[in-house]
């Protein structure tokens, strides 16, 4: 298989996002012969049926990114026991019309963070009933980054070695699965 594209998709949108830093951590993992290009999800506007035939640049630009990708990477913050609004009217907006689901077949990791002590597992759960739906093939195992923030430095670097080695096992993981999906 030639160069395996991974899309790393974070559910944060502030600026010193930990779930940005975790999809740039992924980046520096990367096994040999893959590539990863995080999206950026912050100017795709909130989703209306009644636009979703002549969606936004911004949704189009999204729904290319994805289809171009191999596999997907998603890292989610949890926000009340749940994945952010953001990342769920992202992935509205790529999997809508009806008929053009940009994630249909694609397969997937998932990666939650969070300063809490479970690490965001709750948002994990409801983002993968989602991924069902859609028809993405989402690894079984996943990573949870619980306390995120004693994980980061100043620069906001994942420094925790042991957080690494899970990432970097993970997203091995991924690309074994899209090797066999794809085979």
């Amino acid at each position: 298989m030639e160069k395996i594209k991974i899309l790393g998709i974070g559910g944060s949108l502030r600026k010193g996002s930990y779930s940005r830093a975790i999809l740039m951590a992924a980046v520096e993992l990367l096994p040999k012969n893959v590539s990863m290009e995080v999206a950026d999800i912050s100017d795709i506007p909130i989703f209306n049926q009644d636009e979703e035939a002549e969606s936004p640049p911004s949704v189009k630009r999204f729904k290319k990114q994805i289809k171009d990708a191999d596999a997907i990477l998603f890292c989610t913050p949890e926000y009340n026991f749940g994945m952010p609004g953001y990342l769920k009217n992202a992935i509205d907006w790529a999997s809508r019309p009806y008929g053009d689901n940009s994630f249909d077949n694609k397969p997937a990791a998932v990666i939650s963070a969070s300063d809490g002590l479970l690490g965001g597992i709750k948002a994990q759960l409801q983002l993968r009933q989602v991924l069902v739906f859609l028809n993405i093939h989402a690894v079984n195992d996943s990573v949870t980054v619980s306390q995120v923030t004693q994980k980061l430095d100043l620069a906001g670097r994942l420094t925790d070695q042991r957080t690494r080695e899970r990432i970097r096992q993970l997203v091995e993981e991924l690309v074994a699965w899209t090797i066999r999906i794809k085979e």
